[in-house]
C-alpha cells in the first residue's frame, strides 16, 4: 500500500546534543563547511544517503549513535565550537551596524518579496535564476547584518524533478515535500516564546464569500527569517489547498490566486511576524519582479482603512517606501492578467463589505495601477512601477533595455530619462565557491573577511602552480560527478549495468571542460553549439587539443519547443563516438550546479542579445577561476575586459534569425579553435602559463564585482536607505508629507493641460560659435493655475539629427526672471557643451521636494513644433 500523506519524525536528541537542533534548522549550515562536516561525523555513509540534509540526518540517524556521540569528547568539542560560532555569527555587529554609525538607517528594515527562493537544494522552492538570486540576496543580507525579512510561498511539490526518457525527451516528476521534514518552523501567535502556540493563519477573501487561508512557515537563513505561506491546510477546501501546490503551475486563475496570496497574504504574514516577535514593521518593501505587486495595494488598504488616508495619500506613502526590481528584458516575459480576471477578484461582491479582499478600494483605482495600452490587460510590471518610487534593472545593459521598454509609461521623455536605474546582480561566494577556494581565501584573508566576501581579489597572490593545481583538483571532482550522473541517468532511461562499462571513461580530467547549464527558453539558444554538428564533433574528438562539453537545463513543462531542444542535444550526446566527450545531465539543481561551477574551465553563454537581463551562472564560474566565453549580454557586457575570458561577436541587426544563429555559431567555433583551446594546451613545463594568468586576472578583477555582498550593499546605499528616508518623511506628523504630495499630484495633473511653452529665444552667440561660446535662452511659460514653485523649467541642448531629434543631451535649470500678463519668464545662461549640429529646446516639469525624480509623474511640456 502507498501512504496517503507523509511526515517526518525527528530523533529525540540527548540533552548534550541539543545544539544540533538549531544548527540543523538555521540554513546558515548550507554555506558553512564546518557545520556540514559536523553532521557528516554522525554517520558518513548516511550523510551521503540523505544528500547532505541535516534535518533528514537527524530523522534517520540511529538513536544509539546519538547516545554514543553524547559521550564523545572530541565530537562534543566540535559541536560546542559550531554552536558558539553560530551564536557569534547571529550577534556580532556587521557591515550594516557599522553603517548605522555613519547615518545609514533602514528603520524597521526591508521586506523582500519573491515568488521563489533558492537557498538550498534541501528547500526546493526555486526553478532557476530568479530564485537563486533571491536566495543569494537573503544570504548576503544576513552576512552584512541587514534587517531584512524574506516573503514567499511554500510549494508542496516545488518545481519539478527532471529525468529523460529512452529517446531523450524531458519527463517531469513532482515529489511532495513534507514541511516537517524541511528546515522550517511554524509561525505561532506566541512568537519565539513558545513552540506550542496556535499557528498564525493568514486570511484572504476570495469571491463568492470564500476565504483562502494559509499558515506561515519560517526558514531561518542566518540572521534573516524567510516567511513562506502554505495553503495546504485542513481549514481550506480542496481548491484553496491547491493554491500553493506547484511553482509556476496551473492556469491564469490559479496563478493570480498565488500572486494574491504572495502579495496581500505576504504583507499580512509580515505584520503577524513582527507582532509575534515584538519587532518594528519594515520601512521598505522590495518587489523582486512584479509577481508580488499586490503587496502595494494591500498596504494602500491598510492606510485607507486604519490610517485615515484617502487612496492618493496612501499611494504616496506606499510609493515612498517601495523598491521594484524588473528582471524582464522583453514585453512577452511580463506577467499579465485579463483585466476581467482582476475585476473578478478585486471587484463585485469581493469589494462590497468589510470582510472583502480590499475594503475601501475601488476596482477602477486598482485596475489603473496595472493599466497598459490594451485596456483588457492588467500588467503586473506596470503596477510595480506605479507602486515603487524607486525601480531598477539587474545589469547596466538591462537598465538601458528596461528604460526603452517601459518608456511609453513616460510619454514625452527620452528613454534615458525614464526613472529606472540598475543594480547588477551578484552571487554569494560562500555558497558557490569551492571549498578549496574558501580554504585558500581563509588562509590568506582570515575567516571574517571570507564570511563577508571581502578581499576575494587577494587570491591573485597565489602562485601559478597553486592556482593550476586547484583548477585540476576541481576539474577532477567534476569528472567523477559527471560519470556518476551519466550512469544513473542511463539506468533511469532503461539501460542495464552490463552495458554501461563505457561510463567509467566518460570525460577526462586533463581535457578542457566547457559548461553550459541554465533554463531552456528559446532565447538562451541551447542548441547553438550544434549549429554545425560536424565542426563540433571535430572539436570534441581532436587528438591534440580536445574539448569536452557538459550541458544541463530544464525546460518549462508546458514548453514542448524547449523540450525538443533538449532532445536534440541528448541525441547528439548519445552517439557512441562522442558520448565520452559531451553529455546532457538531467535534473539540473543547486547540488549539480556547484560541481559545474567548480570544475568547468570555460563557461559558455550564447543568448540572443540583449535578451539576458543579467545571468549569474557565469559569475559563479568566475568566482572559481572559470573563464567566460559569452555573448556580451547581461552582466558580461559591462564586466568583460579582454583578459577575463572571451566575447562571442554578435550579428546585431541581422533580421533573419537562422542566419544570425549561423554567424554567431561560426564565431563561437572560431574562438574555441583559435583562442581558447590553444591557450589551454600551450604548456611550459606542464603549466599553461597564459591560461593561469587569465585565471588569476579573473579572480582578482571579477571576484569583487560579482559578489552578492556588493549587490546588497548597492541596494542598501542606493535604494533601501533613500526609500526608508522617503518613507519617514511622508509619514511624519500624521502623514503630512503624504497628504501634501497627494494634493500636489492631484492639483498638478488637473492643471497640466494648461501649461504651455509660449516662446523661446536664444541670444548671445557669435556668427561662428565654438564649444564654450555663451548662449542665453529666454522662455515665456504659461503656468495656468500653477505657481512658479510647482515647476522646474529646463533648457535642453544636444546634437540635432536630421529629424531634429536631440541626442547626447545636457539639461540646464532655468531661473525665473519675471512675471507679467503674458506669462512667466525663465532665463538660462550656458556655455555650448557640444560641437557639430547642435539644437536646443525648453521643457517644463513638475517640481516638489518629495519627488525623487522630475520625470516621476510622467508629466512634461515642450514647445509645439
Amino acid at each position: 500500500m502507498k501512504a496517503l500523506r507523509r511526515f517526518t519524525v525527528r530523533a529525540h536528541l540527548p540533552e548534550r546534543l541539543a545544539a544540533l537542533g538549531p544548527l540543523s534548522t538555521n540554513l546558515r549550515w548550507s554555506w558553512h563547511p564546518a557545520t556540514q562536516e559536523l553532521f557528516g561525523l554522525l554517520d558518513e555513509e548516511l550523510w551521503r544517503q540523505v544528500q547532505f540534509d541535516p534535518v533528514r540526518m537527524l530523522g534517520e540517524v540511529d538513536p544509539a549513535r546519538l547516545d554514543e556521540l553524547a559521550e564523545d569528547v572530541a565530537f562534543l568539542a566540535r559541536l560546542d565550537a559550531a554552536a558558539a560560532d553560530l551564536d557569534d555569527y547571529l550577534s556580532r555587529p556587521r557591515w550594516y551596524q557599522n553603517q548605522q554609525a555613519k547615518g545609514v538607517s533602514l528603520d524597521g528594515g526591508i521586506a523582500y518579496f519573491s515568488m521563489e527562493f533558492g537557498v538550498s537544494e534541501v528547500l526546493p522552492n526555486y526553478s532557476g535564476g530568479l530564485g537563486i538570486l533571491a536566495g543569494d540576496h537573503l544570504k548576503a543580507a544576513s552576512d552584512l547584518g541587514l534587517p531584512l525579512i524574506g516573503v514567499g510561498l511554500l510549494y508542496r511539490s516545488g518545481y519539478f524533478r527532471q529525468s529523460l526518457t529512452a529517446d531523450g525527451w524531458q519527463a517531469e516528476h513532482y515529489p511532495p515535500h513534507d514541511p516537517q521534514g524541511l528546515p522550517l518552523r511554524l509561525l505561532t501567535e506566541s512568537g519565539p516564546q513558545s513552540s506550542d502556540g496556535a499557528p498564525v493563519l493568514v486570511h484572504v477573501a476570495i469571491p463568492g464569500g470564500r476565504v483562502l487561508r494559509a499558515r506561515v512557515w519560517i526558514a531561518q537563513v542566518g540572521r534573516v527569517p524567510l516567511l513562506l505561506l502554505d495553503s495546504d491546510i485542513a481549514e481550506n477546501d480542496a481548491e484553496m489547498r491547491g493554491v500553493t501546490d506547484r511553482l509556476y503551475g496551473g492556469d491564469q486563475d490559479h496563478r493570480i490566486k498565488q500572486e494574491i496570496l504572495a502579495g496581500i497574504g505576504g504583507v499580512r504574514a509580515v505584520r503577524a511576524y513582527t507582532h509575534a516577535y515584538g519587532l518594528p514593521d519594515p520601512a521598505v518593501f522590495h518587489m523582486n519582479e512584479g509577481h508580488a505587486g499586490f503587496l502595494g495595494i494591500e498596504r494602500i488598504r491598510e492606510l485607507v482603512t486604519t490610517g485615515g488616508l484617502d487612496f492618493d495619500e496612501a499611494l504616496a506613502t506606499v510609493r515612498a517606501g517601495t523598491v521594484f526590481t524588473t528582471h524582464t528584458p522583453v514585453p512577452a516575459g511580463i506577467d499579465r492578467f485579463p483585466a476581467d480576471l482582476v475585476r473578478h477578484y478585486f471587484g463585485g461582491d469581493n469589494a462590497a463589505n468589510e470582510s472583502s479582499l480590499l475594503p475601501g478600494l475601488t476596482i477602477d483605482r486598482i485596475l489603473g495601477l496595472g493599466r497598459e495600452s490594451d485596456p483588457s490587460v492588467f500588467n503586473m510590471a506596470h503596477m510595480g512601477l506605479r507602486l515603487g518610487q524607486r525601480a531598477n534593472g539587474v545589469s547596466k545593459l538591462h537598465g538601458i533595455v528596461s528604460r526603452e521598454m517601459f518608456q511609453p509609461l513616460w510619454q514625452g521623455f527620452d528613454a534615458e530619462e525614464v526613472p529606472i536605474g540598475s543594480v547588477t546582480n551578484g552571487v554569494h561566494a560562500p555558497t558557490w565557491a569551492a571549498p578549496e577556494w574558501i580554504d585558500l581565501a581563509t588562509r590568506i584573508l582570515g575567516p571574517e573577511l571570507v564570511e563577508e566576501a571581502r578581499g576575494w581579489e587577494r587570491l591573485q597572490d597565489l602562485s601559478a602552480e597553486e592556482l593550476w593545481s586547484t583548477r585540476n583538483v576541481l576539474r577532477g571532482k567534476l569528472v567523477e560527478e559527471v560519470r556518476r550522473r551519466v550512469r544513473a541517468s542511463w539506468i533511469e532511461r532503461g539501460a542495464t549495468s552490463a552495458e554501461l562499462g563505457w561510463t567509467d571513461e566518460v570525460f577526462d580530467p586533463n581535457v578542457l571542460t566547457v559548461g553550459f547549464a541554465r533554463r531552456v527558453p528559446t532565447y538562451k539558444r541551447l542548441t547553438l553549439m550544434l549549429r554545425d554538428p560536424q565542426r563540433l564533433r571535430a572539436l570534441l574528438l581532436d587528438e591534440r587539443r580536445p574539448v569536452q562539453l557538459v550541458v544541463a537545463g530544464k525546460s518549462h513543462p508546458a514548453d514542448d519547443g524547449g523540450k525538443a531542444l533538449i532532445q536534440q542535444v541528448v541525441r547528439f550526446a548519445d552517439a557512441a563516438d562522442v558520448r565520452h566527450r559531451i553529455t546532457f545531465l538531467p535534473d539540473y539543481d543547486m547540488s549539480m550546479a556547484r560541481y559545474l561551477y567548480w570544475g568547468c574551465d570555460v563557461w559558455l553563454n550564447n543568448p540572443l542579445r540583449p535578451l539576458e537581463a543579467c545571468g549569474t551562472s557565469g559569475m559563479k564560474s568566475a568566482l572559481n577561476g572559470g573563464l567566460n566565453l559569452s555573448i556580451r549580454d547581461g552582466w558580461w557586457d559591462e564586466m568583460f575586459d579582454g583578459e577575463n575570458g572571451w566575447a562571442i561577436p554578435t550579428a546585431d541587426g541581422v533580421v533573419d534569425e537562422a542566419r544570425r544563429d549561423d554567424l554567431e555559431a561560426s564565431a563561437l567555433y572560431e574562438l574555441l579553435e583559435r583562442a581558447v583551446l590553444p591557450r589551454f594546451y600551450d604548456r611550459a613545463d606542464g603549466l599553461p602559463v597564459r591560461w593561469v594568468e587569465m585565471v588569476r586576472h579573473t579572480l582578482q578583477n571579477l571576484g569583487p564585482k560579482v559578489l552578492a555582498s556588493r549587490m546588497v550593499r548597492d541596494y542598501a546605499v542606493q535604494y533601501y536607505a533613500p526609500a526608508a528616508e522617503s518613507a519617514r518623511t511622508v509619514a511624519a506628523e500624521n502623514f503630512a508629507g503624504a497628504r501634501e504630495l497627494a494634493a500636489f499630484r492631484r492639483r498638478v495633473e488637473a492643471a497640466w493641460p494648461s501649461v504651455a511653452v509660449l516662446q523661446v529665444d536664444g541670444a548671445g552667440l557669435p556668427d561662428t560659435p565654438e564649444i564654450g561660446a555663451n548662449l542665453v535662452l529666454r522662455a515665456r511659460i504659461r503656468l495656468g493655475e500653477l505657481s512658479v514653485s510647482d515647476v522646474t523649467v529646463q533648457a535642453v541642448i544636444g546634437k540635432a539629427g536630421p529629424d531634429e531629434e536631440l541626442t547626447d543631451i545636457v539639461t540646464v535649470p532655468m531661473t525665473h526672471s519675471a512675471s507679467d500678463e503674458s506669462g512667466e519668464l525663465f532665463v538660462a545662461d550656458l556655455a555650448l557643451p557640444l560641437s557639430g549640429s547642435v539644437g536646443y529646446t525648453v521643457r517644463v516639469l513638475p517640481h516638489h521636494r518629495l519627488l525623487v525624480d522630475p520625470s516621476e509623474l510622467g508629466l512634461v511640456t515642450v514647445p509645439n513644433p
